[in-house]
Order: structure tokens, then sequence, then C-alpha cells
């Protein structure tokens, strides 16, 4: 009979034991600990020295002063030769930072006299910026429209981020007791202060105002975003409050800085918002003028003008087979699906070309076949030209074999009194292995020589050193 009393089991379910509970508890604490630890920066903080360190570098006056103006100056010419080397060269030396942080700062720690002057040193940066760069662009000779110009002629939402990372970087960076120069330069270079100073002063010399004023809308930015960052920061790390002997003061400034950092803060949130929406209408109008161009429309004259985000609007310029309404209608009707439901798509052409077209089309086939005509018969002249080279060639080799013997006769009747005769011939011999060819002269002498021999001896030596021949062969006949 089965005995249903089983014994319990010994096995223990160790999933939910105290034991588990405690491990899984110290390692979420340890996970804690060392993401603190990598990411904390308020340990290695040094409050007075950092506000001492702004402080310092807020005047623009004096040595501070001429080095702004002559970094101005080099990266005035940077851009007009659209150098880039020499654009961040002039950064690097460049004193733009000091009153930025200083306005800041200075919101901050609510100290109205470090705001008051931030403020002022500012603008004196901005005025001496622009006037060192309005004067260089008045020489006509520097008045070019580069690329390095034109790229700092508007502002981009992703200058907005540059601005917010380069101003929290540099903010750190100086709160730390031992200072990283090489990443205060890097924020000098990345977020590109001066650059749109410089074609602000471009646009004032050349008299446009659409550069002038999308440079300064472009330095606005990241002033705002860089004073910002170090706003962040500043409370982040709880810097010391300035305190004030009179209550009502210290409270009257301590609105009057609130106040201000919400103004900044809520035009900063602005500022980001339009340039955000700016630049999704201008990816969505993009990628319908690709849709578009790949459906088969020609478009020409694709300019940045003809995405107007303020008069939001498109325009097409068509060439080709015009449009029908349906057609039209077909791609207004589409809008809304790349997000540009009130936009006003407007499509221009002309007359229907078709006929000049095909005209033209008719030319380029023609083109086309007297290319290869053209082409076949280099081919020939040239195999032609192959041939002729190949002649010369075995001709030059023929005459440089050839014994210029009229010469040769005249000089031997001269040196050798007694030859009455001299003849030449060229002798092919083989011995079936190989064949030779020497050179064969007969000589006959006067019957009043005595000693034939001996002078026919020295013919043939004079002869293989005259003519440069190893073997030569001369007969008496």
């Amino acid at each position: 009979m089965e005995n249903t009393n089983s014994k319990p089991s010994t096995e223990k379910d160790t999933t939910n034991t105290p034991s588990a509970n405690y491990d899984i508890k110290n390692a979420w604490t340890s996970i804690k600990q060392f993401l603190h630890e990598l990411l904390d920066i308020r340990v290695d903080t040094d409050k007075k020295g950092t506000i001492e360190d702004i402080k310092e570098n807020i005047s623009m006056k004096g040595h501070t002063a001429w080095v702004l103006v002559f970094s101005i100056l080099i990266a005035s010419i940077g851009l007009n030769v659209s150098s880039s080397a020499v654009v961040i060269g002039a950064m690097l030396i460049s004193p733009l930072m000091g009153p930025i942080l200083g306005v800041g700062l200075s919101i901050g720690i609510n100290d109205i006299d470090t705001l008051k002057r931030s403020l002022i040193n500012l603008g004196v940066m901005v005025g001496l910026s622009l006037t060192t760069s309005f004067f260089f662009f008045l020489i006509p000779i520097f008045r070019d429209e580069t690329p390095e110009l034109l790229a700092r002629t508007a502002p981009d939402v992703r200058d907005v981020f540059i601005a917010i990372a380069g101003g929290l970087a540099l903010i750190i960076a100086l709160s730390r007791r031992s200072k990283q120069t090489n990443t205060i330069a890097g924020v000098a270079i990345a977020t590109a202060l001066m650059p749109p100073l410089c074609t602000a002063g471009f646009g004032l010399a050349t008299g446009n105002l659409n550069y002038f004023g999308g440079a300064m809308f472009l330095f606005t930015i990241n002033t705002i975003f860089i004073a910002l960052a170090a706003f962040v920061i500043v409370k982040f790390l709880k810097f010391p409050m300035v305190k004030y002997l009179d209550s009502a003061k210290r409270k009257r400034i301590s609105r009057l800085a609130s106040f201000v950092a919400i103004l900044v803060f809520s035009g900063s949130i602005y500022l980001f918002f339009n340039l955000f929406e700016e630049n999704q209408f201008k990816q969505a109008s993009q990628h319908l003028i690709n849709d578009i161009k790949e459906s088969g429309v020609s478009i020409i004259d694709e300019v940045d003008e003809n995405i107007n985000y303020k008069k939001n609007s498109i325009k097409l310029v068509v060439y080709g087979e015009k449009l029908s309404p349906k057609d039209k209608e077909k791609w207004i009707s589409k809008l809304p699906d790349y997000g540009l439901e009130q936009t006003q798509l407007i499509f221009q052409q002309g007359a229907d070309d078709s006929d000049i077209r095909n005209e033209v089309k008719n030319l380029s086939d023609l083109y086309a076949q007297n290319q290869k005509i053209i082409s076949s018969r280099d081919e020939s002249i040239k195999e032609k030209e192959d041939k002729i080279k190949l002649l010369e060639t075995e001709l030059s080799k023929f005459y440089n074999t050839q014994i210029p013997f009229i010469q040769i006769s005249k000089e031997a009747q001269i040196n050798y009194n007694g030859l009455s005769n001299l003849s030449y011939a060229r002798l092919v011999n083989t011995n079936f292995k190989k064949v030779d060819t020497i050179t064969v002269f007969n000589a006959k002498w006067y019957d009043s020589i005595p000693n034939t021999a001996n002078q026919q001896l020295l013919l043939k030596k004079w002869l293989k050193t005259r003519l440069k021949l190893d073997t030569l062969q001369v007969n008496n006949y």
C-alpha cells in the first residue's frame, strides 16, 4: 500500500529570503555611491576662488581692451579669407567670456554691484568689437561675402545647445580648485562669440542690416545661454549670497535679481522655442521639396529665402512641363502630412517649354554622336602616329648602319696616294646556325707601290678607327 504521508521537502526557496534582499540592496547602494562619486561636482569646488576669478576678468579696459581689439581684428581677417584656423586662434586669445560669466554669477548670488559692472563691461565689449570690425570691413578690398561670414548671419537651434553645454562646461571648469585651461579655451572656440560680432560689423560696414541683425541675434543667444548656464551652476553649488546690512535693501536686491533671472530665463525659453519651431519648419519644408523632386518635377533656384518661416510660405520655381492644377492641389493637400498645415505652397512656372527641351535633347544626342566620331578618329590618328614612329625608328636604324662611302673614299685617297680604286659592300654570311653581316672594302693599288700589303694593313686599321667597327675586311684586287 502506497504511503501517502510523504516527508516534507528539505529544499528552501531562497528567492525571497532576507539574505537575497540584503544583497540587492547592497548592490544598489554601491551603484548609487559610484554614480555620486563619478558625477558629483561639489566636492572639489572652490567657491571663493571662482567668484574672485570671474570678478577679475569682468573689466574691459587697459590691456584687456587692446587684446579684445586685436583679437577682433584677427578674427575679421580670418573671416575675410575664410580661414578657420585664423578664426580659432582669435577666439583663443579673446577675453569675451568675463562679462558674460559676471552677469550669470551676479544674478546667482544677488550681487547688484557686480551685475551693473558686468552689464557695463559687456556693452563696452560689444561696442569695441563692432567698432573694430566695422572700420576693418570699411576697407574696399575686405568687403567680400565669404562662406565663413555667411555662416554667422543666422542662428540655429543647435547654437542654443552649444551655448548651454559650453556655458555649463566653462563654469564647472572654473569652479575647480585646479583650473582646466584647456576646457576654457575649448569653450571659447565652441561657443564662437567672436565671429558673430565680426559679422555684425561687416553688416554695418556694407549696409546690410539683415546680416547685422542675424549676427547680433546669434551673439545674443550665445550670451544669454552662457550666462544662464553660469547662473544654474552657481545656484546648484550654493555659492554664498551677498549680504547687505540693510534688510530692506537686501530684500529689494534679491527681488530684483530674481526678477532679472526670471526675465532672462523666460526670454531664453522663448528664443529656444522660436528657433526650434523655425528649425522644424525648415526640415519639414526640405523633406517636401525632396519628395516633389523625386516625383519628377524639375525645380530650380533653390535658395534659403524660398523657405520663409516668418511668412509661413514655400516658393518653388518649376521649369519644364507645367504642373496642372490637379497636381498642385495634390501637393497642397499633402502639406499636413509634413506638419505644414498653415503653410502657403507657391509654384512659379513659365510657359511650357517642352519643344525647347526636345530640341535641346536632340542637340545633346547629336553632340554625343559627334563625340563618338571624334573619338574614333582620334584612335585612328593615334594608330597612324604609332606606325610613323615605328617606321622612323626603323629608318633611323637603317641610316645608322650605313657608311658614308663618298666621304670615306675622299679621305682614303688623301691619306693613301697609292690607292687607285676603292669599293665597298656588305657581305652576309651564315654557317647555318647564325647569320653575320661583315663590312667589306676592296682596295686596288697602283703598280708603282712596292709594298701594298703594308699599305693595305694601315688602310684596314684606319677604316676600323674611322668607322668605329670591330669587324671589317679589306681585300686587294
